[in-house]
């Protein structure tokens, strides 16, 4: 059986990392504040896959985000997925070659259909995520593209059937609505996805808690789950979560660093006592 995984994601903006809520961004700090509040080398132990965004509302300074992709990757030995308005063969390529295991594409999708089937071409299916933005509108779902600013006429399963043809070889999915508020996933969305089962899903917005992970990966078509919410995982956010989901019997790889294993014997005896 295919392991399910927990993911961080990271959202970049102009040299700092940025809380969002509804697509509404704050910065948090600079790279200098994120080593400071996330021990990478354990944390790498407790997720199983990093992504990062470049989110920048303005024009993007490509080699400033794929430095910092490069020190991330410095401290944090898991697989990195990174994206965020890439356009051109160059862009993508300059990610990958900051040390990102696969590319996130998300307006591309819609207007960029041929350059899609391109990078699928020359990276293999496994090397792309198509990122879908949604809104929840009466008994249905709207997307939106250009972070959030522009939204697609098109229902979701139609853009979500095309771009499967495209040979994107995943789908992250991210609720706008749920988008920082720590109040759990857009359930409704997995009734859209039900007839997906080549593809993996990662879900993304409204994760608060490990109990919101939970109630993700319990869903048998949800691959994975995201969270980017910075402060509510923040320390031993993550590691705890992870502790959780193992004792829950979610399918999750088990890799062991020191500072795990001591968090995970000392919640055992919190709850043994």
């Amino acid at each position: 059986m295919v392991k399910k995984r927990l993911i961080f994601t990271l959202l970049y903006n102009d040299g700092g990392f940025m809380l969002s809520r509804n697509f509404r961004l704050q910065r948090a700090g600079n790279i200098e504040w994120l080593k400071t509040n996330y021990d990478f080398k354990n944390i790498a132990f407790t997720i199983d896959e990093l992504i990062i965004l470049d989110v920048s509302r303005n024009e993007r300074n490509i080699k400033r985000f794929c430095d910092h992709i490069k020190l991330i990757g410095e401290e944090c030995f898991i697989p990195i997925s990174a994206g965020g308005g890439i356009t051109s063969p160059e862009h993508a390529k300059a990610i990958l070659n900051s040390g990102a295991d696969k590319l996130v594409v998300n307006s591309a999708l819609y207007n960029k259909q041929d350059f899609i089937r391109e990078l699928v071409s020359i990276y293999g299916s496994q090397c792309i995520i198509g990122s879908v933005d949604v809104k929840k509108q009466k008994n249905d779902f709207e997307i939106y593209i250009d972070n959030g600013s522009v939204k697609i006429e098109l229902p979701l399963s139609e853009h979500i059937e095309h771009i499967i043809s495209l040979g994107i070889g995943e789908i992250y999915i991210n609720s706008m609505d749920k988008d920082g508020t720590g109040h759990g996933y857009m359930f409704d969305l997995l009734i859209k996805l039900n007839n997906i089962t080549n593809v993996p899903i990662i879900i993304a917005g409204g994760a608060g808690n490990w109990h919101h992970l939970i109630d993700g990966l319990q869903h048998d078509i949800v691959d994975a789950v995201a969270t980017a919410n910075l402060f509510n995982f923040i320390g031993n956010g993550f590691p705890n979560a992870r502790t959780q989901l193992l004792n829950s019997e979610i399918n999750l790889a088990q890799w062991e660093s020191k500072g795990f294993i001591e968090l995970k014997n000392s919640l055992k005896r919190h709850v043994s006592s």
